[in-house]
């Protein structure tokens, strides 16, 4: 295989050959210091620079049908995700594939073609064998279509997978949408809804304006939550993100105190990654101190109030026994499920492959519209991975919850996480970085202060070369760290 070249799909389906970046390892120390250096990148959004990292393995067009197929076959269990693109408008922090459109046509053409995708699946996969075990309805914000598109998406879903028994969807709003329009949330619920997500971000007036967000203040989220209740739901979560710059310690503080008293189940914080949004120029103005020191604030409050989680872990609850993320979420997180991706620039990954419909890059509507009239997936990318990738993948988004499933994790693999990662485990245990708890690897207090660093000793080779070698210039500096009081 040359750098150029996809690994070869000609056999039965496993895991690709590695590329010679990826078969590199970096001292634990080297890849430490580029992940926090590099912090604004190194998070759970993996694979990072696509352009390099993962291109030795992407499967030719005429390939992308067979190999989805094959990829998925053995696949009973699995998490699907459906993406709404849009949105009043596009806020100024948003990474994530909105479109500039969203007329009544724009979204009736979406709807239809949504539904193309959802039979090219049901006949490629026969996927009413396959078992769902999480759905998220996502964007964008899926609240702003019609409750009729939404209903159709569910029953299009039905159609499709079997449900598994006791499985909650989760839907997303906005507080000006839940205010305005409680008709929705009270359809959701008779539709079988039953958690909610709303992003508020900020309950600072000024720094949510300055930010794109539609709402009037307090009031409006007061009346937001009015509805909710009163629509029927009892997993209720609020979205927060911190990091910006010019959003002050004290100010952050009043905003997770302001969410604890509208008293929603769940509370998850977000850290703002400046990458791809309309704010990347500000990176720079905010240090790996400042976000700790938010993030340690809110911890702190939040758990004060009676909301509980481990460290680093970006939901917070207060139900007993219940992690506070969507059933699709919890799988992927603790398990590795596989979930499959439908709508604009949706993200899939199959045991072993990882694909990107098509929208993901440019956030245009036409090439996928254009895929499904012509009954084609409607997918850009299709990579057929090696397992160092894999595995990198599984664990950059276990750090939401800041720990590894290790019997998950061999179950996946076929090989224990101290089999694969022994030098980078040592490097963490004797640092009182992460520890042994239970079946879990897990960040301590003064690991997930160093948690940028410490996600990148699991990255693929190729990803740590990346992080290496990026230019300095564009990163922000890590100074040492002090440890919280």
């Amino acid at each position: 295989m040359t750098a150029n070249t996809p690994a070869s799909v000609d056999h039965k389906l496993g895991f690709a050959a590695p590329s010679p970046a990826d078969q590199r390892r970096y001292p634990p120390e080297q890849v430490y210091a580029a992940g926090m250096r590099h912090h604004h990148i190194a998070n759970t959004a993996y694979p990072i620079h696509h352009q390099t990292t993962v291109r030795p393995y992407r499967v030719p067009h005429a390939e992308v049908k067979e190999v989805t197929r094959r990829a998925w076959e053995q696949t009973e269990r699995l998490g699907l995700y459906v993406h709404v693109p849009f949105c009043a408008s596009r806020c100024r922090y948003c990474e994530y594939t909105v479109i500039d459109d969203n007329s009544a046509g724009a979204q009736r053409a979406y709807l239809d073609a949504l539904l193309r995708e959802f039979a090219l699946y049901r006949a490629l996969l026969d996927t009413k064998h396959k078992t769902l075990i999480g759905f998220d309805i996502g964007g964008g914000t899926p609240a702003y279509v019609s409750a009729e598109a939404i209903r159709q998406i569910i029953e299009a879903a039905r159609k499709s997978f079997h449900f598994s028994p006791g499985m909650a969807i989760s839907i997303e709003t906005t507080p000006a949408i839940a205010e305005r329009e409680p008709a929705k949330l009270d359809a959701y619920i008779e539709m079988g809804i039953e958690r909610i997500s709303m992003g508020v971000q900020s309950t600072h007036l000024a720094l949510a304006r300055s930010l794109g967000r539609e709402y009037g203040g307090l009031s409006t989220l007061e009346r937001a939550v009015c509805h909710i209740r009163a629509a029927g739901f009892h997993r209720f979560n609020i979205d927060l993100m911190y990091g910006f710059a010019g959003q002050g310690l004290d100010m952050w503080r009043r905003t997770v105190e302001q969410t604890i008293a509208l008293d929603p189940e769940y509370i998850t914080l977000y850290q703002m990654r400046y990458k791809g949004t309309r704010l990347a120029e500000q990176a720079a103005q905010v240090s790996l101190e400042q976000v700790n020191a938010m993030r340690e604030a809110a911890a702190l409050l939040l758990q004060g109030a009676g909301y509980a989680a481990t460290p680093h872990k970006n939901t917070y609850s207060r139900v007993a026994g219940d992690e506070g993320t969507s059933d699709y979420l919890t799988e992927r997180v603790i398990r590795g499920t596989p979930y499959l991706g439908l709508g604009l620039g949706a993200q899939s990954f199959s045991p072993y492959t990882l694909s990107y419909n098509a929208g993901a890059a440019s956030k245009s509507l036409k090439p996928y519209l254009r895929a499904l009239e012509r009954g084609q997936l409607p997918i850009q990318d299709l990579y057929h991975l090696p397992a160092g990738a894999a595995m990198a993948k599984m664990i950059a988004v276990s750090f939401y919850f800041g720990q590894i499933h290790r019997d998950a994790f061999e179950k996946k693999f076929g090989v224990s996480l101290e089999q694969r990662f022994g030098p980078e485990i040592a490097f963490l245990l004797d640092r009182g970085w992460m520890e042994h708890a239970g079946p879990y690897l897990r960040l301590t207090s003064a690991g997930a202060r160093r948690f940028n660093g410490i996600v990148a000793l699991f990255y693929a080779g190729s990803v740590q070369d990346y992080l290496i070698h990026l230019d300095a210039e564009t990163a922000s500096p890590a100074p040492p760290l002090r440890e919280a009081a």
